[in-house]
């Protein structure tokens, strides 16, 4: 069932209508850590695999993981290593989610390691796009290959969630075009000196989410597939916990938009709460997919602090 949401402090495209048209409906995941089973959606959770598909291998050289102690950066063990879950999602639990045709199913995995051509984290995602029943019919892979220890940057590797996919209405932040940002500059203005923030924090969710908006916390970057078409937000991924306008009601304290954390049995709610990835400073990793190309190419941004 979708979460309750409290309602946003103010309607931004009532009070400026110039927004209306960017209205965009995302899906908020909330990750909560529990014992998802391969068919079901999940967030770090086993996979819906087909036996006849070998596991995915990230083989590239240069793996580092972040390191501690005097040593910031330490470079992993040598060799392939096996790609980890981040994202599967079933059609019937995101019914707002335009599947291909022919499919029902999405997953994501990563090499949970830095690359050397960004250290900053490039951790290499791949797509897929699948049919349930054609997998189960077929037979499922049974030897998935588990993490060995010290192969990982263990802030790259979620952790196994449940999810509860909640739709909601985003609008762009820093992806507003400068020069409309311009001319309601003055409007939006008086909006943080009535509520006392900037619209950007209310526009679209740092969560973990599928479509709506990127809430870049540098500038916008958006890929562009190798015809020259412009990607569409698919997912993001990140470590930062649900706040304010999209905590969820019954996590509040009663009255206020506050977490329930001084109540009774919160630490345990508060430990559940998402991946317990970290992806930079307050940042995400953003996957794009273009839908107008048929083998439906995908890329990825890394965006923090």
């Amino acid at each position: 069932m979708p979460r309750k949401l409290p309602p946003p402090l103010f309607d931004i495209a009532e009070l400026i209508p110039e927004f209306a048209g960017f209205a965009k409906e995302t899906i908020l995941l909330y990750p909560r850590s529990g014992e998802p089973g391969v068919r079901d959606s999940s967030m770090g959770g086993p996979l819906l695999w087909p036996a006849d598909e070998p596991w995915p291998y990230c083989a590239q050289a240069g793996h580092w993981a972040y390191g501690t102690g005097s040593a910031l950066w330490e470079q992993s063990k040598p060799g392939a290593v096996p790609m980890v879950p981040v994202i599967q999602l079933f059609a019937r639990d995101v019914p707002w989610l335009d599947f291909p045709q022919g499919t029902d199913v999405v997953q994501l995995l990563w090499c949970a390691l830095i690359h050397e051509e960004d250290l900053a984290g490039a951790v290499l995602p791949k797509l897929f796009w699948r049919n349930e029943a054609q997998m189960v019919a077929a037979g499922l892979l049974r030897d998935v290959p588990a993490p060995g220890e010290g192969e990982y940057d263990d802030d790259l590797v979620p952790r196994p969630c449940t999810v509860c996919p909640t739709p909601a209405i985003e609008y762009p932040g820093y992806d507003l075009p400068d020069e409309l940002l311009t001319a309601l500059r003055p409007r939006l203005e008086e909006l943080q000196d009535r509520y006392g923030f900037w619209y950007t924090e209310t526009a679209s969710a740092l969560q973990n989410k599928v479509g709506g908006y990127p809430a870049w916390t540098q500038s916008p970057d958006w890929p562009h597939c190798g015809r020259g078409h412009r990607m569409e937000h698919l997912f993001s991924i990140t470590g930062e916990p649900a706040y304010g306008r999209w905590l969820p009601l019954d996590e509040h304290e009663p009255g206020t938009t506050q977490p329930t954390w001084d109540a009774p049995a919160a630490q345990a709610v508060f430990d559940a709460i998402g991946p317990e990835l970290e992806i930079g400073d307050a940042g995400g990793l953003y996957v794009f997919l273009c839908r107008q190309c048929p083998d439906l190419p995908h890329a990825h941004r890394y965006d923090c602090h």
